[in-house]
């Protein structure tokens, strides 16, 4: 069963004020509704996981909760996720998923029932074989300071902005290993 509206607020944890100046809310990079594997449910443990996912997207990179739906005849549950004012975001239930549908980038987290129970069930990321779905970009206005901030939050990293022959971007995983590319549009532009 999916989080309770209540209990996905209380999952979301906001990111601290430095956050808006490390992780810009006026870029990024447009990965309009990407469905994410994103597991919920009752037992104690998915439910761990799945708050860890929507503290990691709220508190970590500063992303706001636009939208809660639920489809539980169809055994799925969408978040959806973006960089707003939370006080921008309407409470009446038709005008919020308007407000939510017509944002320039939001992340789509998916739980589909079940999947927490079936054994042979596993993430793929789309790194590694059989390829597929690579990553989610944000732009910040400074690479280093924001990677500074995600070594000291305890953020896996998949490549730091100085390794590789790439530099001045990083890739970073999330709770469930997707990866997250953190970039500035001065150093993309050289």
């Amino acid at each position: 069963m999916a989080l309770s509206e209540e209990e996905a607020r209380k999952a979301l944890t906001p990111a601290p004020p430095e956050t808006e100046r490390i992780v810009s809310v006026n870029f990024i990079v447009c990965f309009v509704f990407l469905s994410l594997g994103f597991l919920l449910s009752a037992d104690n443990d998915q439910s761990q996981r799945s708050k860890k996912s929507l503290d990691f997207y709220s508190r970590v990179m500063g992303m706001t909760l636009l939208l809660k739906l639920d489809f539980p005849a169809m055994d799925f549950s969408l978040y959806f996720m973006g960089y707003e004012n939370p006080a921008d975001i309407p409470t009446d239930p038709k005008e919020r998923a308007k407000f939510c549908f017509s944002r320039k980038a939001t992340l789509e987290l998916t739980h589909n029932y079940g999947t927490e129970k079936d054994e042979k069930f596993v993430y793929h990321n789309g790194n590694s074989e059989p390829r597929g779905f690579g990553h989610i970009g944000i732009v910040v206005p400074d690479v280093y300071k924001a990677c500074d901030r995600f070594e000291d939050l305890g953020v896996p990293f998949v490549k730091k902005p100085d390794a590789g022959k790439m530099k001045g971007l990083a890739f970073i995983q999330d709770p469930d290993g997707y990866w997250i590319e953190i970039l500035n549009p001065e150093n993309m532009a050289k």
